[in-house]
């Protein structure tokens, strides 16, 4: 019932589902209920409340549970939220191995840990998969589904279809591979980042205005293939123009950074600056971060509908 579990929560009541949010801590559980009444609330007011339900009818869909097997009771679909920690994960699939039938879903929210290391060995390995979210699910709604090399199709598919369902954006992953699709992606864009400041290319502040008023415009709307294929008379006529120009750039990247050091100074006080590291700075920023998230994604949506 930490931020992801809160998050995924509100995704499933709003999409009309019972939620039952465990955790071994009643008081951590009492938290996530008061956090949850709180967004909810704010949210109606502000008129970005997903789903078709009152805050009220949602609330109502969300109960809590500190005993596991009472918890898993009659679930359709399970969606864990533990810590990114491999052995706390695998003990709490092991526990639900135990006590699951053979219709419901075990899903898991990690964001790196590959399926074959979590799942492997358990008798309902058929029945498991992992649904990656973007942090936070309620406000960025892209799911990566990942297979287990013994995944059924069918768990992929019903995965897929609740997922669509309750407003997310699944994508299918045909295999596991390391960090997924998404992190593949965040990480060399962060990667050259670094490099680009640690060389002294560019300034932090600046580095991150590249991005935020730069190809983040684009990206909002259309991803790097699309974009490709309208910078030019198609995806063909691209490469014929570009490719040399694109080689050229990319063996010029140097190798992955350390991500210590200098560059780390560097970077955190040019973002201690901005944003101050103190919790209550942190917290607006993101609420901040959360509402343009809220809007833009009325914008696209409102945008699809035209």
């Amino acid at each position: 019932s930490g931020l992801i579990g809160r998050s995924w929560a509100m995704v499933f009541a709003a999409g009309g589902f019972k939620v039952k949010l465990y955790d071994i801590a009643q008081q951590q559980l009492t938290s996530a209920l008061e956090n949850i009444r709180k967004q909810m609330k704010e949210m109606e007011k502000s008129g970005v409340l997903k789903g078709a339900l009152s805050a009220e009818q949602q609330l109502a869909l969300i109960s809590v549970c500190t005993d596991l097997k009472a918890a898993v009771e009659g679930a359709t679909f399970i969606q864990e939220c533990t810590p990114e920690n491999l052995e706390l994960k695998k003990k709490i699939f092991d526990q639900l191995d135990l006590i699951v039938g053979d219709n419901v879903i075990l899903s898991s929210s990690t964001s790196c840990l590959l399926p074959s290391k979590l799942f492997t060995g358990l008798k309902h390995v058929k029945q498991c998969i992992v649904s990656h979210p973007v942090n936070p699910p309620y406000f960025v709604p892209l799911v990566e589904i990942v297979p287990h090399p013994e995944t059924d199709p069918s768990t992929t598919e019903r995965t897929y279809a609740l997922m669509k369902k309750i407003g997310q954006s699944p994508v299918k992953l045909n295999r596991e591979i390391e960090g997924f699709v998404l992190n593949r992606l965040q990480y060399a864009v962060i990667s050259e980042a670094w490099r680009l400041v640690g060389e002294g290319v560019i300034s932090p502040t600046d580095l991150d205005l590249v991005m935020s008023d730069g190809l983040g415009m684009r990206y909002a709307f259309i991803g790097p293939l699309e974009t490709m294929h309208l910078n030019a008379e198609g995806v063909s006529s691209y490469c014929e123009r570009y490719a040399e120009g694109m080689r050229l750039v990319l063996n010029t990247f140097g190798p992955v950074p350390e991500f210590s050091g200098e560059t780390v100074q560097k970077v955190n006080q040019a973002l201690s600056e901005k944003i101050p590291v103190v919790p209550k700075v942190l917290d607006a920023r993101r609420k901040w971060r959360d509402e343009c998230l809220t809007g833009l994604a009325k914008l696209k949506t409102q945008m699809k509908s035209d």
